[in-house]
């Protein structure tokens, strides 16, 4: 859970910018779990612009062809000392610090020869200049037939390591997927001496047949293209994340991406600076979807100027706890615009339920408990998969809506308990159920 510039600064992020998002991160959300500040790519790029990308860039290198933050954009950097200042003041916050990195190596320092360090080699020697990213001039990718081209990943990570790094978003590795550079950039944080949590992206058309090579490299990894806000978006991740849902495990996620909720696009590569496009209910919608599918939960846009529904979304206790501590998350039906998904507490006995109206009408709707993996007595579901979790004599299930913190509306539908929604058009309603002794 963090904070990632990219959807607000795009590539033109500063310190100042960096470290007024990360003191607000401290003071607002880190007690309820967010404590990651990410800057996002060409952090090493003196002459980035918004809106995309400057062909041929003249980048800040050292003498071993590694990024140097651009020191008119981050001037704690000078004098050749990294990011390790902006790091200090970041964790002197308690928060965790990360960077964004290209696959490969630059092509600048392919072109003037610079040496690997603590190698013989050159980065001409190890580049495959074959390989080179479709939307980005940045770098080459390199040649894992080489040795050089691990020694320039350990390089690079252990510079990384030295300036406190935690977090490491990697670029163009999955679109198409590049399976050798993902190996060799896990085994150059393994041997950095530091735990560093690594991010895969973009995440295009990313099949589950990786699953196991995704889980054995990587920390997290996106599950599509970049996300912004608009709803074919989000509407588009309730499939992706029916797939990947089911196999999320602490320290594999699959990820659907930043949240582009509040103020957003100050200087970004689509758009110019607006509050979020998306409404108040596509908003709980996608956080809602987010945390019941346990994605990580990385935000987009520039805190200290979002509004006040914004941390209002981002501080939400039941939301937080299904995200944290639940298990057996899963969609359990889709019907035109009905999507039900549930999740089971790790925590307590309780359950999530989140019923979502991906339509453009409103819709009211009736739903048996039992069709929302809330059992009913033993007599009741004798003979079925849920008749060993089946409610005690004197026990029945109550609960409550997130959003509205109001009470779940329970009706008899052909004599067996039932949940009455109203849902919005794009909307979703929350639901924590608890088992709770009658009188």
């Amino acid at each position: 859970m963090g904070w990632n510039s990219w959807d607000c600064y795009g590539t033109t992020v500063t310190e100042e910018e960096v470290l007024a998002n990360a003191t607000f991160m401290a003071e607002h959300l880190l007690p309820f779990g967010w404590d990651t500040v990410v800057v996002d790519i060409q952090w090493y790029e003196p002459a980035a612009r918004a809106g995309g990308y400057n062909e041929g860039a003249v980048l800040e290198l050292d003498g071993f062809g590694r990024q140097l933050p651009a020191v008119n954009r981050f001037p704690s950097a000078a004098g050749g000392l990294g990011f390790k200042p902006l790091a200090d003041r970041i964790h002197a916050l308690g928060l965790k610090f990360g960077l964004h990195i290209m696959r490969g190596i630059p092509r600048q320092a392919v072109h003037e020869e610079l040496p690997i360090e603590g190698t013989d080699f050159t980065a001409s020697e190890v580049a495959d200049k074959s390989s080179v990213c479709d939307w980005n001039t940045d770098n080459y990718g390199l040649d894992h037939s080489h040795p050089g081209a691990q020694a320039y990943y350990d390089s690079q990570v252990r510079q990384f390591a030295g300036w406190g790094v935690d977090f490491v978003k990697a670029d163009d590795m999955l679109g198409p997927y590049f399976a050798a550079e993902i190996e060799a950039y896990r085994q150059a944080l393994d041997r950095s001496g530091r735990d560093i949590v690594l991010s895969l992206s973009p995440g295009r058309a990313v099949s589950l047949a990786r699953l196991e090579h995704l889980r054995h490299n990587a920390h997290m990894w996106r599950v599509s293209d970049d996300l912004w806000d608009v709803w074919e978006d989000v509407e588009a991740q309730f499939a992706r994340l029916a797939g990947w849902a089911p196999h999320q495990r602490p320290g594999a996620w699959a990820d659907a991406d930043m949240l582009p909720v509040g103020r957003i696009a100050q200087r970004a590569e689509r758009g110019s600076e607006r509050l979020s496009r998306l409404t108040l209910d596509e908003q709980r919608t996608m956080l809602t979807l987010w945390c019941v599918a346990r994605s990580p939960l990385m935000l987009g846009c520039d805190l200290p100027s979002s509004p006040a529904e914004t941390l209002d979304l981002l501080t939400h206790r039941d939301l937080l706890d299904a995200h944290g501590a639940s298990t057996n998350n899963r969609e359990l039906l889709r019907d035109g615009g009905l999507v039900l998904w549930v999740a089971d507490s790790t925590a307590s006995d309780d359950r999530f339920v989140a019923v979502f109206n991906t339509g453009t009408a409103g819709l009211s709707r009736t739903l048996p408990l039992a069709d929302l993996g809330l059992p009913g007595p033993a007599a009741s579901v004798a003979g079925t998969a849920l008749s060993d979790t089946a409610l005690p004599d004197g026990v029945e299930w109550r609960g409550h809506e997130a959003w509205s913190g109001r009470e779940a509306v329970t009706r008899p539908l052909l004599g067996r308990p039932a949940l009455h929604v109203e849902v919005p058009p794009h909307g979703v309603h929350f639901y924590r159920f608890s088992r709770v002794r009658t009188p």
